[in-house]
């Protein structure tokens, strides 16, 4: 009787010490939200990635759907939307230092938002092609040249130096979120662009441009908040020739091992194994032959997976802990998702790719911005946007022909392979890669 008694007593105490571990673990997760310009900023983002993410899974669907399922046309595309990063993200970085970057931020958004348009009216009354969408991507591509590295590098405008790991950390999770979020209902709004666009007929084209119209919509309020942001003072470094800010820029990475590494190894991931925008489109359709809803949730379980990431690395002090861990745990999880023939499992390996390469993304990401000074954070930043998305032309050409349903490899091998040449990678970087941020020990 005396230990039945002392039970409820158990019971009582044990309820308080959960709730006060949630809440320290919520304190510790989103503290760069007590920032009001920062979580002004970061809502309006994620409200705006919604809609971008429901564009971009319509857009690969819709690629898959003009070009009856060929691999190659979405690498193709993405070749079409990533080179101007290639080439211009050194040049943007520097142009990033020198201006304002409010002004940088609504050109670049203006410029999005009338891509989006263009992609909507074309598709709505019939006027859509595979070029029509590449050129559009290229447009939108030159956009992100420049918004990208501007976007990484305002965190540290709205946040103190202690709070710009976890700030990077809750800018993905608002990106993933807002993936998750965008892709799943993605078959939810081309179900209703059928009855809305479409006349009922669920294989017209025009459907897909619902998506399109949606996204339009939500470049509004990110142009508002942009647009009413008190952007502070930021010291400009540099020389008076923009080549020179570049030289710059490439020298202090240069004599930097902990960013020359990391960027090094970012640059040979995204070239293998960081091509998930080809392999999951390709997979869902060619592999699994999904329509619109399953099409959605196969990249939503992906994105699910990136949250779960993204949160986990928002409550870790110190975020080069999970540098190697992501990346082995990624190429893992690819070559299980290549020997999956369950589509409910896959989406369960998908989740596993989501989390994996957002822990070594917010990891590489979150030691970069915490090792540059303020003076050369835009053309250092620019640097990274180079290495992740300038290699995304070359990596999803090599995606594409290697998962390739009528390829050398195949969908199953071709992804195997990717992994190994990424496994390759993380081995010959292993002890290069660093352990500790500067200051730290």
């Amino acid at each position: 009787m005396h230990g039945s008694q002392g039970y409820p007593g158990r019971m009582k105490s044990a309820a308080p010490g959960a709730l006060n571990k949630f809440q320290t673990w919520q304190q510790t997760t989103f503290h760069a939200l007590r920032w009001p310009h920062y979580r002004r900023y970061w809502m309006s983002q994620m409200l705006s990635l919604v809609g971008s993410w429901m564009q971009t899974t319509a857009q690969s669907y819709l690629v898959l759907e003009l070009t009856h399922n060929n691999s190659a046309a979405l690498g193709w595309v993405t070749v079409a939307q990533f080179t101007p990063s290639l080439l211009l993200s050194l040049f943007a970085g520097a142009v990033i230092d020198r201006m304002p970057r409010r002004r940088i931020l609504l050109t670049t958004q203006i410029t999005l938002m009338l891509t989006s348009l263009s992609l909507a009216l074309t598709t709505h009354f019939g006027g859509v092609s595979l070029g029509l969408v590449m050129v559009l991507a290229f447009v939108a591509g030159t956009a992100n040249a420049f918004d990208m590295p501007a976007r990484q590098s305002m965190v540290a405008d709205f946040v103190p130096r202690e709070d710009v790991a976890n700030a990077v950390a809750l800018n993905s999770l608002s990106f993933n979120l807002s993936r998750t979020l965008g892709q799943a209902v993605f078959g939810v709004v081309a179900a209703l662009g059928v009855s809305l666009l479409g006349g009922g007929n669920a294989d017209n084209i025009s459907r897909l441009a619902f998506p399109f119209y949606l996204n339009v919509v939500s470049f509004v309020v990110v142009l508002w908040v942009i647009a009413t942001l008190p952007f502070p003072v930021r010291e400009r470094g540099g020389h008076p020739a923009v080549l020179d800010d570049i030289r710059e820029g490439l020298a202090y990475v240069r004599v930097t091992p902990s960013i020359r590494y990391t960027l090094m190894l970012l640059g040979l991931l995204s070239l293998t194994i960081i091509n998930f925008n080809v392999i999951i489109p390709y997979f869902a359709r060619a592999v699994y032959g999904l329509r619109e809803g399953g099409f959605g949730a196969l990249n939503a379980a992906f994105g699910g997976g990136a949250m779960v990431g993204a949160l986990w690395q928002a409550s870790r002090p110190n975020p080069l802990r999970n540098l190697r861990l992501g990346a082995v745990l990624l190429i893992v999880s690819a070559v299980v998702l290549a020997f999956v023939v369950n589509i409910w499992i896959a989406g369960v390996v998908l989740a596993c790719c989501g989390f994996s390469m957002l822990t070594f993304l917010i990891s590489a990401n979150s030691s970069v911005q915490l090792t540059v000074p303020n003076a050369l954070r835009g053309r250092v930043m620019s640097l990274y946007s180079l290495v992740l998305v300038g290699s995304a032309p070359l990596g999803a050409l090599v995606s594409s022909n290697l998962i390739a349903q009528h390829g050398l490899f195949g969908p199953k091998w071709g992804l195997c392979v990717l992994a190994a040449l990424g496994a390759l990678t993380v081995l010959l970087l292993w002890r290069r890669i660093p352990r500790v941020l500067p200051g730290r020990k």
